[in-house]
């Protein structure tokens, strides 16, 4: 009787422990009764995890970077108004606050440093560590930008919205009423999706979303489920081979001339010498127009 005791309880804990699962990060290690779930994010440091929810950009940006500086497996791999930007600099090891957001200083461990806006993503120049970052600037809307590969037959546009709302809810638990509009160029099998929230609102959190987003479509999902982000649309899976996204803060970004690449600057200089060039070589032949023009009434003259 003993021996059927403990091969029972041996059973029930082997059936805990595999439920015992992080869906929401494939990388994170789980243990105890209750469940308990957390991920590497440096050298003998983690970070506990809420799994019932979408992880914050933050921690899963440091595990990112913990997993790619110890050769682990990471797979990382039209602007809707002017003040819209994209992420050009890539994932970097960022500092978290408690709560999971971002600080609003960052500087990857250097002596240069960046404002960034609530979705980790650069907003200013790089400056030195005396740099001021008065608070995190809160990113309101987010554009995703998505071509889906091709398709059997045409897709229903009237459909298309409600499709990817769905989608974006059940794939990501996300508040799809914020999907505000969706444009789509059947041509170029581009997908527009405009996803806001109420300016001032600190609930909804729009990086996670669009940070899982980005993942399922250019690399690896994060999930445990390794499924891929696809809307269907009359039975028809709209699969994505592309996707960048642009992101719109509370406060428009601060960068200047020195953004810009030394390729671009120099186009620059040179079309502003050309101009300059052009304007002499008007000058002086201008010039020579009134000398000739004073010369010939006295060579009539002379005659």
């Amino acid at each position: 009787m003993t021996i059927w005791i403990a091969l029972l309880l041996a059973t029930f804990a082997v059936g805990a422990s595999a439920q015992c699962k992080c869906e929401s990060m494939k990388w994170a290690t789980c243990d105890g009764t209750p469940c308990q779930c957390s991920i590497m994010v440096d050298t003998r440091i983690t970070q506990n995890l809420d799994c019932s929810t979408l992880i914050p950009k933050c921690y899963l940006m440091k595990a990112e970077m913990y997993r790619a500086k110890n050769n682990l497996s990471t797979r990382t791999g039209g602007k809707p108004v002017e003040t819209a930007f994209v992420d050009n600099d890539g994932i970097y090891d960022p500092i978290c606050e408690a709560t999971g957001a971002f600080r609003a200083k960052q500087c990857n461990n250097t002596e240069e440093c960046w404002c960034v806006n609530s979705a980790g993503v650069r907003r200013t120049d790089k400056g030195d560590k005396n740099l001021k970052c008065e608070k995190l600037v809160e990113t309101y809307w987010v554009r995703l930008e998505l071509k889906h590969k091709e398709v059997s037959k045409a897709v229903d546009t009237s459909k298309l919205q409600a499709a990817i709302a769905n989608a974006m809810e059940t794939r990501y638990s996300f508040d799809k009423t914020l999907v505000k509009e969706v444009q789509y160029d059947p041509d170029a099998r581009k997908i527009i999706v405009d996803v806001q929230k109420v300016k001032g609102d600190r609930k909804a959190d729009l990086s996670r979303m669009a940070y899982y987003m980005e993942k399922d479509v250019k690399v690896l999902p994060l999930f445990a489920n390794q499924e891929n982000f696809a809307p269907s649309v009359d039975g028809q899976k709209l699969e994505m081979e592309n996707i960048l996204v642009y992101y719109v803060d509370e406060e428009a970004p601060t960068f200047t001339m020195k953004r810009l690449t030394g390729g671009i600057i120099a186009v620059i200089v040179v079309v502003i010498l050309a101009v300059v060039a052009g304007l002499l070589v008007l000058y002086f032949a201008r010039k020579r127009e009134q000398k000739y023009s004073k010369a010939e009434p006295r060579e009539m003259e002379a005659l």
